[in-house]
């Protein structure tokens, strides 16, 4: 599959999940979901994929309509009432019917089995493509408290517990607030880069990690010894303390 891979840092920052009982499929798809570039993880009921959303974020969900338990559609239905993610619906029901249902619950396309790998491939780029399109107009994001510290998106400011306001550069600025969104998620460099402009002014792995270094010097209670910012051999960095939205 390796011929259709198209590999990019925003691809890179991509995380699909793939809900899915039937293992071979899900091997596969999780391969196909690789090659192309995105990260992939493969669940293959409704309580695990519920399990797995409370500790991750996901760019789109490849659903298959039926499941042990709770059956696609229902799941289908359940995460449209709460969550914009792009989902796909992937289902050996053929009937029309079927389909309009599927597309009515919430579903935003609809595949059915067997498929075609690279026309799959294709609706999935589709998708995240007017998905990334949407999220540029986005509503005014809220400012958020970590340990003591406040990080406001809007105003650009942090402020530690004593309401000092820290300086920090565009670039360190944009990486802790990638950290801030994401909290107790490992972040590749590429994945960091792809969500800041950080990596613009030199290599990417030495770029990033300058203003990781930067940003642990301003936070850190200790940044020789970081507790707030952890490396993650061979994985990059994950964001330890607790996020919540600032009450002002």
């Amino acid at each position: 599959m390796s011929n259709i891979a198209v590999n990019s840092p925003m691809q890179a920052s991509v995380r699909v999940l793939i809900v899915e009982d039937d293992r071979d499929i899900a091997s596969m798809l999780v391969d196909l979901m690789k090659d192309a570039g995105y990260g992939a993880e493969a669940v293959g009921s409704a309580m695990e994929m519920d399990r797995l959303l409370k500790r991750k974020e996901f760019q789109l969900i490849v659903l298959d309509g039926m499941l042990p338990g709770e059956d696609g559609f229902s799941i289908c239905r359940r995460i449209r009432s709460a969550n914009t993610v792009p989902i796909l619906m992937l289902t050996a029901l053929t009937k029309e019917v079927d389909r309009v249902i599927g597309l009515e619950l919430g579903a935003d396309d609809y595949v059915t089995k067997p498929f075609n790998s690279r026309e799959l491939l294709a609706r999935i780029r589709a998708l995240l493509r007017r998905s990334s399109y949407s999220m540029q107009v986005k509503p005014v994001q809220e400012a958020m408290t970590f340990a003591g510290w406040r990080i406001d998106p809007v105003t650009r400011e942090l402020t530690d517990s004593d309401g000092v306001h820290v300086s920090l550069t565009t670039a360190e600025f944009d990486v802790l607030l990638v950290f801030c969104q994401n909290p107790r998620q490992v972040m590749n460099r590429q994945e960091i880069l792809a969500r800041t402009h950080a990596g613009s002014a030199g290599p990417v792995e030495r770029s990033i990690d300058v203003h990781v270094s930067r940003v642990r010097q301003k936070i850190e209670p200790d940044y020789k010894e970081p507790t707030f910012i952890k490396t993650v051999r061979l994985g990059g960095y994950i964001f330890t303390p607790e996020v919540s939205l600032a009450r002002d």
